[in-house]
């Protein structure tokens, strides 16, 4: 009993604040905690404000593009670093875990440094910004990778070889399908990641480009209340979503051990 009211105070705590902003994004109040009454401007404003519209598909452009390049560096990094002597294993598991653990200000700092003061590359370009939310995604895929490379049966590929097979294919037609899941669980963390990125966008973008995150910062400091308010409905929008295709990534898995038990009882 003590342990339910606990769970249920932490996430009263957790998703509180963003009930509340969900409730106001239906209302025409301009600010939290003032009375307002029902109203859907604010997400008519979402939609039909072209800076904003703007902003929102650059973020989801910049997300999709920095994941899938990040997705493949990790996954061929976890696949490598998997067949590497231990040593080597040790050496990369260790470099992996600095962009982890390290202050995302102070790696967005680095790249602007290594990337536009050291080789001279434009701000006014899209590589630096693109750059370092690869590096910012890449060894969290990598390590979504990894664990499914240590639970899969590694003589599929040893035999697939001695079956033939060229390491390319064996690649692709047996060690791939047996790890897709971290794959794919990699590549949504990495769009999550992008997403929410700030510090490293705000030292790498470009002047005239902002992601969500920036624009939310510099919103907050000093605009017009429609816009602050629209902003509301999108925070609204990100939360249904993230909800929806959590629920469907665990609903999914749980279908099918539900459907492999029913085959299984009727064989």
């Amino acid at each position: 009993m003590i342990s339910t009211i606990i769970l249920c105070l932490v996430l009263l705590f957790i998703y509180a604040p963003i009930l509340i902003l969900a409730v106001y994004s239906f209302t025409d109040a301009t600010t939290i905690g003032t009375a307002g009454s029902f109203s859907v401007q604010n997400y008519i404003t979402l939609f039909t404000t072209e800076e904003l519209a703007d902003m929102i598909l650059g973020t989801i452009g910049l997300a999709l593009c920095a994941a899938v390049i990040a997705t493949i560096l990790g996954s061929l990094g976890a696949i490598g670093t998997f067949y590497s002597k231990r040593r080597n294993q040790m050496v990369i598991n260790s470099i992996n875990q600095i962009p982890v653990v390290n202050a995302d200000v102070v790696t967005g700092f680095s790249i602007c440094i290594l990337l536009v003061v050291v080789f001279g590359a434009g701000k006014d370009t899209f590589f630096p910004l693109i750059a370092g939310h690869v590096t910012l995604c890449a060894p969290f895929v990598y390590l979504s990778v990894m664990p499914k490379l240590k639970q899969m049966d590694s003589s599929l590929y040893e035999a697939a070889l001695d079956l033939g097979a060229s390491p390319a294919y064996a690649l692709r037609k047996v060690i791939i399908p047996q790890i897709m899941s971290g794959i794919i669980s990699g590549f949504a963390m990495a769009i999550t990641l992008s997403l929410d990125d700030y510090f490293i966008a705000t030292y790498t973008k470009p002047a005239t480009f902002d992601t969500i995150s920036t624009y939310v910062v510099n919103a907050t400091r000093g605009s017009q209340t429609q816009i602050k308010t629209a902003l509301w409905a999108l925070s609204t929008l990100i939360f249904v979503i993230v909800m929806i295709v959590a629920v469907l990534m665990n609903v999914r898995p749980f279908r099918n051990d539900e459907n492999a038990a029913k085959a299984g009882t009727k064989v």
